[in-house]
């Protein structure tokens, strides 16, 4: 009966905390909304529409992606199982401000009942940031090849997408180096688990080791095993790379559409490039949804490709309104569902 009860009040903290995000979300980006309604009225309907194919195509590609690391771990997960998981994950990555870090607690609990550990879990996530990164870079080279042909590379964008490059490249390779030692990992997770305890535990008196650091260290070693099977197993990434890149493509042309909507002819470069930077610099911030960092990174890159501001600003707010308004309610109808299962678990482990 008591758990019963723990239960429930998780349940209502947890959907309170959902509703209070959604309102925060909503009021920081109450200007751009009416904005955006103002401006349907001298847009292409037709062009936008597209919008919707392409993201339920974005949803298929990170679903796949999903299953290909998966399979790759030795797990099989169900297609549709796999769809709505990561409908969810889209849902609560855009609401809570955490930089990625709620997402990666959700999904771990989402997964075990499909039978997946704690640390396959986490080692997929993290090789999807890795693949999803791996396409950037991919990106920002294509995306070179069309601003030099239109003649509109210049200094800056080279700059940036070298410098983007450059980070992704040593923070892949840097973490790499962390989960390829058990000492290093160990070393290295079982240091950040303390801080994240001790900071816990300014809030919770209490519980000075909300985090097992024993069950935290059998997940750390869990995550190396995972590596060294992803190393004998590379030939086998292939497809959960496609789907990285379809990832990628699909938001970009959801971009582009907006623009043909506006009547606007962007260079694609332009595009993929400042959809990487405002991707990356989202995966980084503690805002919902990235916002306000998304739209201004977006129109500052686009302005170095040639494209001005008074056309790229309300083209870059449209695209994420219209995205959200197609993407949130779904994820936060399946996630309200989920509650009940994610509020057991954790009401367990408490």
């Amino acid at each position: 009966m008591g758990e019963k009860r723990t239960q429930q009040r998780w349940r209502m903290a947890l959907t309170i905390i959902t509703l209070l995000a959604l309102i925060g979300m909503g009021y920081a980006l109450r200007h751009q909304i009416m904005e955006t309604f103002r401006d349907l009225g001298r847009v292409n309907t037709w062009a936008l529409f597209f919008i919707v194919p392409l993201s339920v195509w974005n949803f298929d590609a990170q679903a796949r992606l999903y299953q290909g690391i998966f399979r790759v771990l030795g797990s099989r997960v169900p297609y549709k199982k796999m769809l709505r998981i990561t409908t969810e994950l889209n849902f609560v990555n855009t609401i809570f401000p955490s930089a990625g870090v709620s997402g990666f607690s959700y999904f771990g609990v989402r997964m075990r009942s499909l039978g997946i550990s704690t640390a396959q879990a986490t080692f997929s996530q993290m090789m999807k940031m890795i693949l999803i990164f791996i396409s950037f870079q991919v990106m920002l080279f294509v995306g070179l090849i069309f601003l030099a042909f239109d003649g509109r590379v210049n200094s800056f964008l080279l700059l940036i997408s070298a410098s983007l490059a450059t980070l992704l490249l040593v923070g892949t390779l840097l973490l790499a180096y962390i989960i390829g030692s058990k000492s290093r990992i160990n070393a290295f997770f079982t240091f950040l688990t303390v801080i994240v305890n001790r900071i816990i535990h300014v809030f919770r008196r209490h519980h000075p080791e909300t985090i097992n650091i024993t069950r935290a260290r059998e997940v750390f070693t869990e995550l190396h095993e995972n590596y060294l099977h992803f190393k004998r197993n590379m030939r086998k990434l292939q497809k959960p790379l496609f789907y990285a890149l379809l990832t990628s493509f699909t938001e970009v042309a959801a971009i582009y559409a907006v623009y043909v909507a506006f009547g606007y002819t962007a260079n694609p470069g332009a595009l993929i490039i400042a959809y990487a930077v405002a991707n990356f610099a989202g995966l980084v911030s503690v805002l919902p949804g990235g916002v306000g960092i998304y739209e201004a990174l977006m129109t500052a890159v686009l302005a170095a490709g040639g494209i001005p501001p008074s056309v790229s600003l309300p083209v870059t707010i449209m695209y994420r309104v219209l995205s959200m308004t197609l993407k949130l309610p779904i994820g936060y109808v399946l996630y309200h569902k989920a509650l009940g299962e994610v509020s057991g678990v954790v009401a367990k482990r408490s």
